[in-house]
């Protein structure tokens, strides 16, 4: 049986120093395959003996296999702590990831117990956890290689543009639809527009300074004068939320993990545990304590530097000064606090908020991104609840730490990194030799091995721009719902087999969009979407019954019709 994981040289690498290369931009160097070191070996990695032991057995399909005929299959990533099946070696030497220097132990864990390869120099990865790139870096990637970010994402990242996207939907559709976030100002271009709302309310208004692309609570503070407000340099000026909901006496805020697939059509997945984040020192509504920033900060960063900091190892425990989510939850049920419609606005305020980007995004995205596959993103969303539990966006991280520093972190990003790697859909690169191909296809009877990079490029044929440009200005859900997906083209179909495969790998995420009740959100998109409508009748006719759906694209990926490539004119 030809199996193997690491072989000698690999295994004795594996040392303590696991800190790999930055993807620099798009500057990838010359093939030069270097593996990385690695913790644990004896927890996390096969043998020698294992391997010998192992190469007598029958291996059962080690991958995740598609719903549908003649699509590849997903590698089947494993939880951190655990180990998978072995993989054959025709199959492991083709997975390879390149690290950057942001990549998370706890990610790195994932790897290599899923069957991958940590590597600090290779031009042949499938995949990496690193930095945002420039938007024309993207034009790079090889087709078989996926990123954790898409192009363009720092519309909703960076907190001046977050400001300005949601700010240009409130006067659009007004505070009602979009009034989630505090009022905002970005200096020094609104200083003149800030000055004439300082004026009005003095030293009454507390705000807050914030850097407009930093993170983990830099140059953040809470000011109460005009002499504190910087005039020329950049920054962003935030009302402070002077009455937040305080337990035990204390400031918290939640940092929600939100998964998108796609942007075109937008595709949100919503996870269900998140972290609770407390100030370390008791909130006092006075300016005499402006300055201290492990009262008014809930940042972990700066608060496990505050004496009074108390950590908390149990993930169900509501002690110390970081909880998940779901104990959050379990505390406010028990004070009768309607949770289930607190998390219908936090819903709300997630899905509004990627639209709010989208357009700017979408614009990035097109000329840069060759490939549908090549792009995923987590985003970390940062919410607080004031005195009458309203949820306010307080800003977007498109790098979400997954730093973990207690068993309470691994519950909930052990998990959740696991599920966004099986949920992005990653498969064998489309660069396999055929004699690799033969073996694995002969060996487990599958009729797809590799990533076929038909089902994943962007140009249409004729007939399908023109049955998109039928749809192109429609606004009416009526005109659209039932014919769109009367007749599909191989385009719709590749488009919903990749839908169908991720909705299979949900677990704890939930999918916010599209829903069957999504539909009330294509207001607010600058254009209308023909994915977004695809995806909107797929759902309004199969949502209820997906079988029947699974059925129908089934029949036609089993004609090879998702794989046909009608002449582009």
């Amino acid at each position: 049986m030809d199996v193997i994981a690491y072989n000698h040289h690999e295994i004795s690498s594996i040392v303590n120093d696991i800190d790999g290369g930055d993807l620099e931009e798009s500057q990838y160097e010359e093939e030069s395959e270097e593996i990385v070191p690695y913790l644990d070996i004896d927890r996390n990695l096969l043998t020698l003996e294992e391997i010998n032991a192992d190469n007598e057995k029958k291996y059962k399909f080690p991958f995740r296999r598609s719903l549908f005929d003649n699509v590849a299959p997903y590698i089947a990533f494993q939880s951190f702590d655990s180990k998978g099946l072995p993989l054959p070696y025709e199959m492991s030497k083709h997975l390879k990831w390149r690290l950057s220097t942001i990549t998370p132990i706890i990610v790195r864990r994932t790897l290599v117990n899923s069957g991958f390869r940590l590597m600090k120099k290779s031009q042949e990865w499938s995949g990496t956890w690193g930095k945002h790139m420039k938007s024309a870096c993207y034009k790079n990637l090889k087709e078989f290689q996926k990123v954790n970010h898409f192009p363009g994402t720092f519309q909703v990242g960076r907190k001046d543009r977050l400001w300005r996207n949601v700010s240009r939907m409130m006067a659009k559709y007004g505070k009602r639809e979009f009034g989630f976030v505090p009022r905002t100002y970005v200096l020094p271009q609104d200083l003149r527009c800030f000055h004439q709302i300082w004026e009005k309310s003095g030293s009454k208004e507390k705000w807050i300074i914030k850097p407009p692309a930093s993170a983990r609570g830099r140059g953040i503070r809470v000011v109460h004068r005009w002499s504190q407000i910087p005039k020329k340099r950049p920054v962003v000026v935030q009302q402070y939320l002077s009455k937040p909901k305080l337990i035990g006496g204390a400031k918290f805020d939640l940092r929600l993990y939100v998964l998108v697939t796609s942007f075109n059509p937008l595709k949100i997945y919503l996870y269900p545990d998140g972290l609770v984040r407390f100030a370390s020192v008791k909130y006092v509504d006075d300016i005499n304590y402006l300055s201290d920033r492990f009262m008014h900060l809930t940042n972990y960063s700066i608060n496990k530097s505050s004496a009074t900091y108390t950590s908390n190892n149990c993930a169900d425990s509501c002690f110390g000064h970081k909880w998940t989510l779901r104990t959050l939850w379990s505390y406010l049920e028990r004070e009768h606090v309607n949770v289930s419609k607190l998390w219908s606005s936090m819903k709300d305020i997630v899905v509004k908020t990627m639209i709010a980007g989208e357009s700017s995004i979408n614009t990035l995205s097109r000329p840069n991104m060759q490939s549908r596959y090549c792009c995923y993103e987590l985003f970390g969303f940062d919410i607080l609840l004031d005195e009458h539990l309203k949820p306010w966006l307080l800003e977007v991280n498109i790098s979400p730490s997954l730093q973990s520093s207690s068993t309470l972190d691994d519950a909930v990003k052990g998990p959740l990194i696991k599920n966004v790697f099986n949920i992005a859909g990653f498969q064998l690169p489309s660069t396999m030799p055929t004699e690799d191909v033969e073996k694995i296809s002969q060996k487990y009877q599958v009729d797809a091995v590799c990533l076929d990079l038909r089902l994943h490029r962007t140009t249409l044929s004729y007939q399908e721009r023109h049955k998109q440009s039928l749809y192109a200005n429609l606004r009416d859900r009526e005109d659209y719902i039932d014919e769109i997906i009367e007749d599909l083209t191989p385009d719709d179909v590749r488009h919903l087999i990749a839908y169908e495969d991720e909705l299979t790998q949900l677990d704890r995420f939930e999918k916010i969009f599209p829903t069957s009740t999504s539909h009330e959100y294509m207001q607010f998109f600058d254009v209308p979407r023909y994915y977004n409508m695809l995806l909107d009748a797929w759902e309004f006719a199969y949502g209820d019954n997906r079988e029947k759906g699974i059925s129908r694209l089934q029949k036609l990926c089993q004609a090879k019709y998702h794989l046909e490539q009608q002449v582009v004119y």
